[in-house]
C-alpha cells in the first residue's frame, strides 16, 4: 500500500481547477516527501516538454515513488478526446495519450483514463462514440503491454462528463476492451455521487480496480467534510486492496494546507487499517 499525492508538471497550467500539487519539481517533489508521502502521481500535458531524467531522478532523491499519471488536462487544457467526431482530434488524444504511456514506463508508473475519453454529444449515435472510444482503448492498451503499464478506467460523474459515469458501465467498456492490462480505479468522490451505495459499490468492483482517489464529499482534502474514511479505508483492506491510494482535490485554502491536513487525517487511518506508519 502507497499513499500520493498529485502534482502537476511545469508543463501544465497553473489554474485553481487543476486538482494538483503546483510549481517546480524540486520544490513540489520536496514538499511531499517532507509531509510524509510515499510517492506522487503525475498530471501531464505533454511529455516531450519535459526533461525525463529530471523527473525520475527528482523523485528518486525524495525517495517518491511514481504511482500513476494522470491524463485528465489533456481534455481539461487541451479538449482533445478520443470521442470527437473530428478524426485528426481523435488521433490526436491518441497520440499524446501514447506518449503519456511511454513516460509512464520511463517512471514504472501506470496511467488512468479520465475525461479524455470524451462524451456523449447530441449530434453523434451513441453507438458511434461507443465504437471510437472501444477502438482507441484497445489501441492505447495493445501500445501499453510491451511497456509493462496499467490503464485505469476512471468513472466520473454526470457534471463532467454524460459517458461512462459509473463502476457497472466502466466495467462494461473494460469488458467490451478485454485487454489484461486494461483495467478500473476508483475515485470515491465520484462513486458517492453516482452510485447508490458507496460501500457496496467499493466491495463489488475492488477486484477490478488497480488505483484509488481519495477527496472528500466537496472535494476538498480528506476530513474536510462528511465521508468516512476509516470505514471507506478499512473496507479496501479488508477485501484485499494493496495498491496505491491518491488525493485528487481542490487545493483549497492552498496547496500547502492541504496537502498538510490530507495526510493529517488519513496517517493515523492507514497506521490503524494498514499497521504502517506514515509521517503525518
Amino acid at each position: 500500500m502507497k499513499l500520493c499525492y498529485q502534482v502537476a508538471t511545469p508543463d501544465v497550467k497553473i489554474a485553481e481547477s487543476v486538482t494538483a500539487y503546483q510549481g517546480s519539481l524540486e520544490k513540489t517533489f520536496g514538499d511531499i516527501a517532507k509531509l510524509g508521502y510515499d510517492g506522487v502521481e503525475l498530471m501531464t500535458l505533454n511529455p516531450g516538454k519535459l526533461d525525463w531524467d529530471e523527473v525520475k531522478k527528482t523523485a528518486e532523491r525524495h525517495n517518491l515513488i511514481v504511482g500513476l499519471v494522470c491524463t485528465g488536462e489533456i481534455f481539461g487544457q487541451l479538449n482533445l478526446c478520443f470521442t470527437d467526431p473530428d478524426k485528426s482530434i481523435r488521433e490526436e488524444a491518441i497520440s499524446r495519450v501514447k506518449e503519456i504511456i511511454d513516460f509512464a514506463s520511463f517512471l514504472d508508473a501506470n496511467i488512468n483514463i479520465g475525461r479524455v475519453r470524451g462524451y456523449y454529444r447530441p449530434d453523434v449515435d451513441k453507438e458511434q462514440t461507443d465504437a471510437w472510444a472501444v477502438a482507441a482503448f484497445k489501441e492505447i492498451s495493445e501500445h501499453a503491454k510491451p511497456l509493462g503499464v496499467t490503464i485505469a478506467l476512471e468513472t466520473v460523474t454526470i457534471m463532467q462528463t454524460n459517458f461512462i459515469n459509473t463502476m457497472e458501465e466502466g466495467l462494461k467498456f473494460v469488458e467490451l476492451v478485454d485487454h489484461e492490462n486494461f483495467k478500473l480505479m476508483i475515485d470515491v468522490f465520484h462513486l458517492n455521487i453516482e452510485e447508490k451505495d458507496l460501500y457496496q459499490t467499493i466491495t463489488q468492483y475492488i477486484p477490478h480496480t488497480i488505483h484509488v482517489h481519495l477527496a472528500d464529499n466537496n472535494r476538498r482534502y480528506p476530513g474536510n467534510c462528511g465521508m468516512d474514511f476509516k470505514k471507506i479505508i478499512q473496507l479496501f483492506h479488508d477485501n484485499g486492496f494493496d495498491g496505491t491510494y491518491c488525493t485528487e482535490i481542490f487545493q483549497n485554502p492552498t496547496m500547502e494546507i492541504a496537502a498538510a491536513e490530507s495526510i493529517k487525517h488519513l496517517g493515523p487511518i492507514f497506521k490503524e487499517v494498514y499497521g504502517r506508519t506514515i509521517k503525518a
